[in-house]
């Protein structure tokens, strides 16, 4: 028989849910690839540095194979994604530390087989027929802006890499045809990011290696494509949203032909490469994930008689997806489990978890249960949420008492958050805290109209959805009005800046490598992300207006409330003098503000110490402004004016 729950303030309770734990005992699962009968996936770790690791399971033994310190994580894009591939047990990797690509042979140690020089490579396939890989590859030789195309590198390391095609500014997913006849390919160009508009071509391949006939399928400034692959057959599949949904497609006879038309989402924002929400287990049938407003299901698809079938499953996200005779393998999570590889049978409908990303999982009396909400925002819309109450089983507040509240805004912007298991959210709930996840407007899983919400109005609409959803919950007594905080990585540092200045409803601030002069991330951003705020704000510098109204920087005389700053010194999306700007300016004017400057971290943090760190710290920051005492035993900050 347990005991009763001891009574204490909100935010003292003690948790086995612990910074260190999740710093050092967690890592990020990513990419999988199958080779034969062999399964690989990728780790991130956060207690060897964030090195990526790739692990193979083969005749149910799994085996680490990339020896460290190399490290499978490329950088194109700066978000890499796509790292690796394998075929016939030799694995071609892309090495974080150089950014060459690598061949890995079977009880060997890699070799390189690229030049070393300013190069990087992601997302190759591999020609068995003419002995290359094909992928894309970002030229920052000349210095500027670096140069996209998509090439061949030869699997000896013999010769330059030869550049297929090029001419556009950006390009994904280069995939051969099963008889290696055929290349597809994405691409876009600027203000455009690959969620607005992607064109989808498909090329012949002559006998000297090189490209003809090459022509455009699908796609526009206008239809977002997704993960072209071809079938066992030949056919060429995709995902497009040319419904406003994303959804599955194939090109057969000239023509494009819905497999399974819904209001829901086969897609995903292509942030990295390598995405996956489908795969063929045979000719006939596809393995599919889709996303109906941030909860995911998998089915299957008959290509035949294009009827889907569902398959049910304890999880709430699924991606990753890969598949073969009789199986498939991916990454998937729900509210109850972190995030694994699953392995799942087709023919039993049996699930095997063949690698969590904790071992050390606390009792799930310790964790609290996402409540889904919708609520009424500005111009007669609506917004989405995850509400997170208080729990845990070995406290209780005093009788009356009413939680702090931490509202959390996610990144992109054009992102979403989700119902999964989440410890660094758990961290918070078992400590007394409430907790609101937004997927404000603009987020994704709602279809394409929801994602267009945020055109010209970032920095408005998502701030309103965060300010909205922490009302909806004070008016319902479930936060204490007193006590309101928000947090936010990257565009949601932008969105938490945002609300602090140029709103008087929160009563402190985190801000993880937050954006805070809209100007300068238009100058200083890398590629990828150059013009982006042409259709998130408006044509720079023909609406310089509007990037100087809504940059937190030029109107602290509007900002009162105490803020913390975390920021990675090798950042290069948000670059340090960002965070470094607003430091110094709140300091010069008395308001309290505290920074942690992490070196080795660039944007996203993966060092297990600098994670725990960060962690602890915001506790402690919030300890001091709101007047509680934290259970657990922290290194105090200096938090000045305060």
């Amino acid at each position: 028989m347990s005991a009763a729950p001891k009574i204490a303030p909100y935010g003292s309770w003690s948790s086995p849910i612990t910074a260190e734990q999740i710093a050092s005992g967690s890592i990020g699962l990513g990419q999988i690839a199958l080779d034969g009968q062999d399964i690989y996936w990728s780790e991130m770790r956060p207690a060897e540095a964030g090195r990526h690791a790739i692990v193979r399971l083969r005749d149910g033994v799994t085996t680490e194979v990339l020896p460290a310190p190399f490290s499978a994580r490329t950088r194109v894009h700066e978000y890499g994604g796509g790292a690796f591939t394998v075929a016939d047990r030799v694995i071609y990797f892309s090495n974080d530390g150089d950014q060459r690509l690598y061949r890995l042979p079977p009880e060997d140690v890699p070799q390189p087989i690229t030049p070393q020089d300013s190069r990087r490579y992601a997302d190759a396939g591999i020609d068995l027929r003419r002995q290359r890989l094909v992928c894309v590859c970002e030229d920052h030789r000349a210095g500027g802006e670096p140069v996209n195309t998509i090439v061949a590198v030869n699997l000896d390391g013999r010769g330059e890499p030869v550049s297929l095609v090029s001419g556009h500014d950006f390009y994904a997913s280069p995939r051969l045809s099963p008889d290696g006849a055929q290349l597809a390919w994405l691409t876009w160009n600027h203000p455009d990011m690959p969620w607005d508009g992607t064109e989808l071509w498909l090329a012949d391949i002559a006998s000297n290696g090189s490209l003809s006939n090459q022509r455009r399928v699908a796609g526009s400034r206008d239809e977002s494509v997704f993960q072209p692959a071809f079938a066992p057959d030949g056919m060429l599949y995709f995902v497009s949203d040319r419904s406003h949904w994303w959804n599955l497609y194939r090109f057969r006879s000239g023509q494009i032909e819905a497999l399974a038309p819904m209001e829901a989402e086969f897609g995903q924002p292509q942030w990295i490469f390598g995405m996956s929400t489908y795969a063929f287990a045979s000719e006939r049938r596809i393995v599919c994930a889709f996303n109906r407003e941030t909860t995911w299901r998998l089915a299957l698809i008959d290509t035949e008689t294009r009827r889907m079938g569902i398959v049910e499953t304890p999880f709430s996200d699924i991606g990753g997806v890969a598949a073969d005779h009789g199986k498939a393998v991916f990454v998937a999570a729900s509210p109850t489990m972190l995030p694994a590889v699953v392995h799942l049978d087709l023919t039993t409908r049996r699930y095997e978890i063949l690698r969590s990303s904790s071992t050390a999982v606390p009792e799930a009396s310790y964790f609290a249960t996402p409540q889904a909400l919708t609520y009424p925002v500005s111009g007669g819309e609506q917004a989405h949420a995850f509400y997170y109450p208080p729990a845990n089983r070995d406290f209780r507040a005093p009788a009356g008492a009413k939680p702090p509240l931490l509202v959390l805004s996610h990144g992109g912007p054009t992102s979403a958050t989700s119902s999964a298991l989440n410890l660094k959210l758990q961290y918070w709930t078992s400590r007394g805290f409430a907790v609101l996840d937004v997927n404000y407007r603009g987020s994704t899983g709602y279809g394409r109209d929801y994602r267009l919400k945020l055109e010209g109005k970032w920095g408005v609409a998502d701030v309103e959805d965060c300010l909205a959803g922490a009302r909806y919950l004070v008016e319902r007594g479930l936060a204490d009005a007193a006590c309101l905080a928000i947090r936010g990585g990257s565009a949601g540092g932008y969105t938490t800046l945002c609300a602090l200045t140029f709103h008087d409803l929160f009563r402190a601030g985190a801000s993880y490598y937050g954006v805070s002069d809209l100007e300068s991330l238009a100058h200083d951003t890398h590629k990828f992300e150059a013009r982006y705020l042409d259709r998130l704000i408006g044509p720079y510098p023909l609406r310089q207006d509007l990037y100087r109204n809504r940059s937190p920087i030029h109107h602290l005389d509007r900002l009162s409330c105490p803020v913390i700053f975390f920021q990675g010194l090798e950042d290069k999306v948000v670059p340090p003098d960002q965070t470094e700007k607003m430091v110094n300016a709140l300091r010069t004017k008395g308001i309290p503000v505290a920074y942690m400057p992490l070196t080795g971290e660039s944007h996203g943090f993966r060092r297990a110490d600098n994670i725990q760190r960060a962690l602890e710290t915001e506790l402690y920051f919030y300890s001091r402004v709101f007047g509680f005492t934290p259970a657990d035993a922290i290194a105090p900050l200096m938090i000045d004016n305060l």
